[in-house]
């Protein structure tokens, strides 16, 4: 059998995107790995109707909802291959299955890289993170971190003193110039050059000096790499972003190979769980918009 559409990913953005796909009648399979990005955080935040949930919660309603249209399957392995047949596409699963499919959604995401210190993996999405709008709110207005891992830092140095005080720490990973050096004081940011050593305690950051600074909250920079390899596989083009790759799409949603569109944090340079499923939406639309038009 071949199917119309294939996603790849079934997070947030693939099953919004299978949504669409399932809600024109159309048949729809979804190939997930099952390993949520967000699957560290214990609460969602900024998505509307689901504020303040679990997320795993979230995906596992949505998983259901979408399972619940006939024209819909799913197959929890790792996609490991996709090859071009004739007008379509052969998708490999890693127990050998082989899905053929007239076009190819990729929503597989991407996995973050942390900067190796000890004490910051074990934090990640609870009291460690990257999303002011996701997480800054449930601080409290308490003291924040900024852990420097590239330049962006003075992003994220720059808008968190709208949740609490902040402190910069450097930690050798670049040097402000006095434009931005003027911006942090001017934002009332606290700039800490001692070395980072460890993670302890809720966010508390120890320094090389042994000197402890307790922190509500500790936000840092993860590269960011594709969580699957189908998209270099393809040949898809990608963009540069600020922290690592993404998927090139164009105003439709479709990628450098014709018939694979892709959407979610795999094509967005920044996303949250409210923008993967906006644009899981877009994607999926459009992924039924070819099957119509050309």
């Amino acid at each position: 059998m071949v199917y119309p559409v294939i996603i790849v990913g079934g997070s947030y953005a693939g099953i919004s995107a299978g949504l669409q796909l399932a809600r024109a009648r159309r048949r729809v399979l979804v190939i997930d790995a099952g390993q949520r990005r967000n699957r560290f955080a214990h609460s969602a935040h900024g998505f509307l109707g689901h504020d303040g949930r679990n997320p795993g919660v979230i995906a596992d309603e949505a998983r259901a909802q979408l399972l619940a249209y006939p024209t819909v399957e799913w197959v929890s392995q790792p996609a490991i291959t996709a090859t071009r047949q004739g007008d379509g596409f052969v998708v490999t699963t890693a127990n050998g299955q082989r899905f053929g499919g007239q076009r190819l959604i990729l929503a597989s995401g991407v996995v973050d890289e942390l900067p190796q210190i000890p004490g910051l993996k074990e934090r990640w999405g609870q009291s460690v993170f990257h999303c002011p709008y996701c997480h800054g709110y449930e601080l409290d207005d308490g003291p924040i971190g900024v852990l420097a891992a590239a330049p962006t830092a003075i992003h994220h140095a720059l808008m968190l003193p709208d949740w609490g005080p902040t402190t910069l720490f450097i930690n050798d990973a670049f040097e402000p110039d006095a434009e931005q050096l003027a911006n942090l004081e001017r934002r009332g940011v606290t700039l800490e050059r001692e070395p980072v050593m460890a993670i302890g305690g809720q966010a508390d950051v120890t320094l090389a000096s042994g000197r402890v600074i307790e922190l509500a909250g500790l936000f840092t920079q993860p590269r960011t790499r594709m969580a699957s390899p189908l998209p270099a596989i393809l040949g898809c083009e990608f963009e540069a972003g600020p922290m690592g790759d993404f998927i090139k799409v164009d105003a439709m949603r479709e990628t450098s190979v014709r018939g694979v569109f892709a959407g979610g944090d795999a094509a967005l340079a920044a996303g949250n769980v409210a923008i993967a499923v906006g644009d899981g939406a877009r994607t999926g639309g459009a992924a039924h918009h070819s099957l119509i038009f050309r």
